[in-house]
């Protein structure tokens, strides 16, 4: 499943806080049981909790890369189901790899796309990208909002996280429910309002959005929408298509270097 944790503050040295990070990462435990890892540097901190899946050797997090383009860092929690597709195109613009991970994949693709990385990934994802020669964060989540990411802002920091509670671990930052968020819970839940929460002042990452965090502040914006148009396909030609989406999709999840099981469910009726 694996999990990440940050902060970021552009405005001033955090270098010092690696207990914060520590604390913040701990909470994580049952989202990476396998291998945890940290990068601490002058304005971000970030940690990572690993289940490993693919390339337990290359796939180590955070990533770092440096390279012509400049320093950076990567964590992320997902899978990449194009991922040999990215690899091949990185190949043919003479980017090389250390292993077979969809991780080192995610990273260089941002290296080469920028920002617009998010429009050539088909996957369920949400990571955090640092930028040391920008001074510049990006955070994504994937299109219908699988992998959480949660963040709040305090004194300038970017706090942010796969799960609330790691959140709660930074300095001064108070568990104080939202009225509107706790009203959605018991009313509509667990539909609520998109990017928010329970939580007075803690928000997500809403699905199909990616965010950029430096000096001029915190800029979200979308870069998907779902769309309908009329179905006109036939009986046959709408089975054909059926099956091969089905096939498709669970092919693309089975990539695994570790054993793997599927569960199956079923609707009860009383």
């Amino acid at each position: 499943m694996c999990g990440f944790v940050g902060f970021s503050n552009v405005k001033e040295n955090i270098v010092q806080n690696r207990v914060i990070i520590e604390k913040m990462n701990q909470t994580l435990n049952k989202r990476g049981p396998d291998e945890d890892g940290y990068y601490i540097d002058e304005y971000i901190s970030m940690g990572h909790k690993r289940l490993i899946v693919i390339d337990s050797n290359g796939g180590k997090q955070p990533m770092i890369e440096n390279n012509s383009y400049g320093d950076f860092v990567i964590c992320y929690n997902g899978q990449i189901y194009n991922t040999k597709e990215l690899r091949k195109t990185l190949e043919q613009n003479g980017f090389t790899f250390k292993g077979h991970c969809d991780t080192e994949v995610l990273l260089k693709s941002y290296i080469y796309y920028g920002h617009d990385v998010v429009h050539h990934l088909n996957g369920i994802f949400s990571f955090a990208i640092w930028n040391r020669k920008k001074q510049e964060l990006f955070l994504a989540r994937d299109h219908f909002g699988v992998k959480p990411l949660f963040y709040t802002i305090k004194n300038n920091t970017l706090i942010f996280s796969s799960e609330i509670k790691a959140i709660f671990q930074y300095p001064d930052i108070n568990k104080e429910i939202d009225r509107q968020g706790i009203c959605e819970l018991f009313g509509i839940g667990p539909s609520h309002t998109p990017g928010t929460t329970v939580f007075k002042n803690i928000f997500e990452i809403q699905p199909a959005h990616f965010a950029i965090f430096n000096s001029s502040g915190l800029h979200l914006e979308r870069y998907w929408k779902l769309t309908s148009s009329e179905h006109t396909d036939n009986f046959k030609q709408t089975c054909e298509k059926l099956k091969f989406l089905l096939n498709d999709a669970i092919t693309k999840q089975l990539v695994s270097d570790v054993p793997l099981c599927t569960f199956l469910s079923r609707r009860i009726r009383f």
